[in-house]
């Protein structure tokens, strides 16, 4: 067992490329990684009806203390990269203290891109269901406290993987390795319970896809919904490299 581990808590929100992020760190070899360990947590916490919740209530910890102690266990590699959700951590109840003992970064999205995805799932999603107003408040966070946020783009990451990668890694002072830039496909053991439900099309995949803008177009009715996860969004994108 490694007496030193870097922990990189990626904090993203849905319908990013998180999980692609999660394998891509995963490839590398000496790094272990987790999914989601709050989602029971923020499951519990929230009442809310997301597909698999009763699995997922079965299979992680319900309970807060126990959740952050999955984020803080033991681990045999040198790097721990735990894949989060913003609004499984922000606004429901956890002691934001664990935050201070890991190397944490934020993965973001155009509110318009990550909406019209999140409807095929979750025709009714609000704000939060985006995780963008909780990644706002987690980056302001951090900085009241001192550190400086790291803040990367799914775009950017697609139009550029190893320029991108290389910049990250360097930034949560680990050393670079090309195998993050492809990986096996099909489903992996590090998969939440919830991965048959969303995870389908990327066990297709074998390194990130070229970037390819939605023609999407939101609808109406959650213009309002698109507002303010755009004011979110500007809060966040001051803090992408250029």
């Amino acid at each position: 067992m490694s007496d030193s581990v870097t922990r990189v808590n990626m904090i993203s929100g849905p319908r990013n490329i998180s999980t692609a992020m999660m394998y891509s760190f995963r490839s590398r070899a000496d790094t272990t990684v987790i999914d989601e360990p709050l989602y029971a947590h923020y499951l519990n916490a929230t009442g809310i009806d997301h597909p698999g919740r009763d699995v997922t209530l079965a299979t992680l910890p319900t309970d807060g203390g126990a959740a952050i102690e999955l984020i803080m266990q033991p681990c045999e590699t040198p790097v721990f990269m735990i894949k989060n959700m913003a609004h499984h951590i922000s606004g429901v109840g956890l002691d934001l203290g664990w935050l201070h003992e890991v190397e944490s970064f934020f993965l973001i999205r155009e509110p318009d891109q990550v909406l019209t995805s999140l409807i095929k799932n979750l025709p009714n999603p609000t704000p939060d269901m985006t995780g963008l107003p909780q990644q706002a408040d987690l980056v302001e966070h951090l900085a009241a406290r001192g550190r400086t946020p790291i803040v990367m783009s799914s775009r950017q990451i697609l139009e550029d993987p190893e320029g991108r990668l290389r910049n990250l890694c360097e930034r949560l002072g680990l050393p670079w390795d090309p195998a993050m830039l492809s990986w096996e496909p099909g489903p992996k053991p590090e998969d939440g319970t919830w991965g048959v439900h969303w995870y389908s099309r990327l066990h297709e995949s074998t390194g990130f896809e070229p970037h390819r803008p939605k023609d999407d177009v939101v609808p109406q009715r959650l213009h309002g919904v698109l507002e303010e996860c755009e004011a979110a969004f500007e809060k966040l994108r001051r803090y992408l490299p250029t």
